[in-house]
Formats: structure tokens, sequence, C-alpha cells
């Protein structure tokens, strides 16, 4: 699967390490009844999309949200989102945007959020970056929890644990990013019992800066991790057991989770760059990678170009989104998309054209 690499030289010269975080703004927006589509098109060959802003759209009084954080589609087609507001850190929509269903109010840093497909029984993995993660049912029963790494003799007591993501290997194992804190992935056996630990902050080709996503990427066959270095505007390849293969870098865009479906690579961009080292506030679009690690697409950015085989920076080129947290794709390659600090806006949806 060819891809661009880079030396640690290039690599240090051309990341951008930053973190910070704005304010959330208040947003009064009732959401009556829900708009057609849009008839502008964004998006770059043959990855183009109608905006609907207002697809997921509901009666704050009622449903509010904080930060839209992640969505999965269960195998029902229902469409999962968590987020940090407690009266309903889970809201379960179908594919109109009606929501179906609503639990959760526990998760006060409700952020991540895993399906994971178990012989024909599904279940959730939420994360949640006040320091746990918790395996449910769908319907919200909780079956697992992972505390701290100190309880598992893999990080000190005083160290903070404020985990971002999580994916499942093939055999059950639990990788953990901790994106938020020590920018360790932890892997665990299925039944939660501590494997190792690899990673850490950092700018050494297997070290991150803002771990913020993991997935299992099996497009080749073999499958390999991909974690999210956010403030490298990269992702970084490993095998199942933690040894580093490669890097993935694209210039300008502040990835969250990677999110594979079919031989595609999806991902929301939080920020784009603004100058070398800074982000440009209350940006992001979505960035859209083929089989060969090649991005094809940036819905509500720039289209992608490659000088020489490099692919140049990357920046919001429209302004419809506000910190594109994850993405969701359905069975149509219709793009649900979910923001944080984005005036405590309901998940959006991208048709596919």
């Amino acid at each position: 699967m060819p891809t661009q690499k880079m030396n640690r030289k290039d690599f240090l010269k051309k990341a951008a390490v930053l973190s910070a975080a704005p304010l959330i703004m208040p947003h009064f927006n009732i959401g009556k009844a829900k708009p057609k589509l849009s008839e502008e098109v964004i998006g770059h060959g043959k990855f183009k999309y109608r905006v609907h802003l207002h697809w997921g759209d509901l009666d704050p009084s009622k449903r509010p949200v904080k930060n839209c954080h992640e969505m999965v589609m269960d195998s029902k087609g229902r469409l999962i989102m968590v987020g940090d507001e407690t009266k309903n850190n889970i809201l379960i929509y179908d594919k109109s945007g009606k929501l179906l269903d609503f639990w959760g109010t526990s998760f006060e840093g409700g952020h991540g959020l895993t399906l994971w497909n178990a012989g024909g029984e599904e279940f959730l993995f939420i994360c949640d970056t006040t320091g746990s993660v918790v395996k449910t049912t769908l319907d919200g029963k909780e079956l697992l929890r992972l505390e701290h790494p100190s309880k598992y003799g893999a990080l000190d007591a005083d160290q903070p644990f404020r985990p971002t993501e999580t994916t499942i290997g093939p055999n059950g194992d639990i990788y953990v990013a901790d994106g938020y804190a020590s920018n360790f992935v932890y892997q665990f056996t299925q039944a939660g019992e501590f494997i190792r630990k690899f990673g850490g902050q950092g700018d050494e080709d297997d070290q991150f800066q803002t771990c913020h996503g993991v997935c299992i990427d099996n497009r080749s066959g073999n499958p390999t991790l991909l974690v999210t270095s956010r403030s490298h505007n990269a992702f970084k390849r490993f095998t199942l057991d933690g040894t580093y293969l490669e890097t993935i870098f694209l210039p300008g865009a502040f990835v969250c989770r990677p999110v594979i479906d079919d031989d595609n690579l999806y991902a929301g961009v939080c920020w784009s760059r603004l100058k070398y080292l800074n982000r440009t506030p209350d940006s992001g679009f979505v960035t859209i990678l083929d089989k060969d690690n090649k991005v094809v697409s940036n819905p509500g950015g720039t289209a992608p170009k490659y000088r020489k085989g490099e692919l140049q920076v990357m920046v919001q080129d429209q302004p419809i989104f506000k910190h594109c947290h994850d993405v969701c794709i359905d069975e149509d390659k219709n793009i649900y998309i979910c923001q944080w600090n984005a005036s405590q806006t309901y998940p959006v949806k991208l048709e596919r054209v």
C-alpha cells in the first residue's frame, strides 16, 4: 500500500505541534421542520455531496447537545452518536434524521464511540475523557470498565488519563488511545487484562502529538493499526503489537479519527492550518483518501494537489463546517458529520451525488 514516507528530520520540519481549545458558544436553534437538502455541491472528483446542515436538528429544550463527538452505524442502519451532554449522552437516529432513542447520563466527557460486532452481537465502547472506557450493550447496559492505567501498572497514579478513542482488534483486543493526556495507546485483552502500551508524547516516528483516534485497517488484507497524530497532521501505522510502520502526512489538516469504508479512508478535520504553526479558528472540512492513501476529495476544503508526488497544504475552502470531529459513512456512501465546539449544533449530513 504505497504512501508518502518521511524521515524524522523532514517530519519535524513539516509537522505542526500545537494544542488549544476554543470556548463553547451558546446556541438557540429550536430545530423546527427539517429543510430540504441544499443545492450546493461540495467535494472533488467522484466524491461530491449536497449539504444538509439541519439533518439531525432536535429541540434543544428536550434533547440538548454540547459537542457532537462521534457516530457509528449499527447493523440495523441506526446512527448512534455520543456527546458530552449528560441529559442524553447517546442519541440514536434513523437515516432520515428522526430520533429513535436516547440514553446516557453519566459520561461528562463522552467523546469516543466504537461499535464492535462480535459474531453478530453488537457492543459499544465509550471513551469518557474524565478517565474511563466503558463497554455497553446498544441500549446502555454496562459490561466492562477500563479505568486509570495505574490500576494495571501502566502509568503513575498522579499522571492524567483522558482517553479519546478505542478500536477492537481481530481477536477482540481493545486498543485505547489516550489522546488528551499521556499520548500512549494501551492494549488490553477483551476481558480487560493489560497487555502493553506504545507511543507516548513526542516527535519521533513512533510517538504522537494528540493521538486522538485509532482504527483497524484491513484494506491490504493484513490488519494494522492507524493512529491519529493530530498536531502532526498525520496518521501513523503500527502493527497490532505496536511496532511503527509508516506515516501518512496530511499537511494542513488536523485530522481526528480515521474511518475505513470499503477501500477508502475518511476523516473529519478539526482545524485547517492558517500559517505554518497556527490553526484557523472555527475551521474544518472532511478529507477522503483512496486505497493507496492518496487524498482524492476534501468536502469543504481545498482540492487536493500533488506536486512531484508530494501532497500540498490543505485548508478550509468554504465556511460550512466548524471543527469536524468525526464522520460516519452509510451504505449509500452518504457522510454524517459530528462537530465539536460548533455552537451546540446537531449532526450534519452530506448526501453523495
